[in-house]
């Protein structure tokens, strides 16, 4: 390694996944670790908090070993320590945060909290070296729906949030209504390939106003409603069917207004970050409304789409150099929201 190199250890354990990785100069991926509890939560149709901070405690400290390991690199040459302290699971990111706590206290090295919310932002980065704002960011996943303005990285204009659910969480709500396992998002993803977007007409949410928030809860009661009308009258359900033209009334209300955002902020760059930038359909029409306005759209591979420790890794490393660094007193904040 050159001497000039900054290793920084990201840790994270927002919701279910207890993940851990080693960056070099905020860009480099040298190891990523990720312990998915997947199966563990599966039989319950979705994250069970008290059950995910247990398995946290259980596996933070081989999974960072293990990252370690990967990367080749000694615990002393880690040169800053970067945690998720929100948004996210209270019990899980307090795991986190005392690991990330007691490393960089033995060690003697910074401590860097970071937002979730923006080490999705940064997962761009580590897929995409060369990025550089000004950009508008969809970021959109199981607890968020955010459309972000970024003038200089650090610096977020806050130009939409969804107003009740998230776009993840209403993928996951309405796949466990349709007995899919979870997570649901990819299961209705793989569904809708083999279906017709238009065979059922749902409601787009906000997508006539002129603001740039969300909405997806009307959506999610109306499926609902049409899922149980179906059943009380005794008719059959075309699956595939039914799960395009849900996903795509998701997908439609997200690329229209990522795309008008960028056009008002006159910008050449989009990107998505996020569980649900890993949906097909949602890059796909992104991309093909984009096109044609000679607008570059950027996103992850799915492994960094979904919660992992490199992204933390990231953030914090620009946190750093930006002269950022938290005290012994950072404690958990499961609401936070990006500002």
């Amino acid at each position: 390694m050159s001497l000039k190199t900054i290793l920084t250890l990201g840790i994270e354990t927002s919701c279910d996944e207890t993940a851990a990785a080693v960056i070099a100069d905020g860009k480099q991926i040298l190891s990523n670790v990720i312990a998915s509890q997947v199966d563990l939560h599966q039989r319950f149709g979705g994250v069970v908090p008290e059950i995910a901070a247990r398995k946290h405690i259980e596996t933070i400290f081989p999974v960072i070993d293990q990252a370690l390991m990967d990367a080749d690199v000694a615990l002393t040459e880690i040169d800053l320590i970067a945690v998720t302290y929100g948004p996210g699971l209270v019990g899980g990111l307090l795991v986190g945060l005392q690991a990330a706590k007691s490393l960089a206290f033995a060690l003697n090295k910074p401590l860097i909290g970071v937002n979730h919310i923006e080490g999705h932002i940064y997962a761009n980065i580590l897929a995409n070296p060369e990025l550089e704002p000004p950009f508008v960011c969809l970021t959109a996943s199981g607890g968020h729906t955010d459309l972000l303005y970024i003038s200089e990285f650090g610096y977020y204009d806050i130009m939409g949030r969804t107003r009740d659910d998230a776009a993840g969480e209403a993928f996951d709500k309405i796949a466990r209504v349709l007995g899919l396992p979870y997570p649901g998002g990819p299961q209705i993803d793989r569904l809708a390939k083999q279906g017709n977007r238009n065979a059922i007409e749902f409601p787009r949410g906000l997508a006539g106003d002129d603001t740039f928030d969300f909405s997806f809860s009307g959506l999610k009661t109306a499926a609902l409603n049409y899922l149980n009308r179906a059943k009380q009258m005794g008719a059959e359900i075309h699956i595939p069917d039914f799960a395009a033209s849900f996903q795509w009334a998701i997908v439609d209300v997200l690329a229209s207004k990522v795309i008008r955002a960028a056009r008002e902020k006159d910008v050449k760059q989009i990107i998505l970050s996020g569980g649900v930038a890993a949906n097909s359909s949602l890059r796909a029409q992104v991309q093909a409304l984009a096109e044609p306005l000679g607008i570059k759209v950027l996103f992850p591979p799915p492994v960094l789409c979904t919660d992992n420790a490199a992204m933390i890794a990231s953030a914090g490393h620009f946190k750093h150099l930006a002269g950022y660094s938290h005290g012994w007193d950072l404690n958990a904040v499961p609401n936070l929201r990006l500002e």
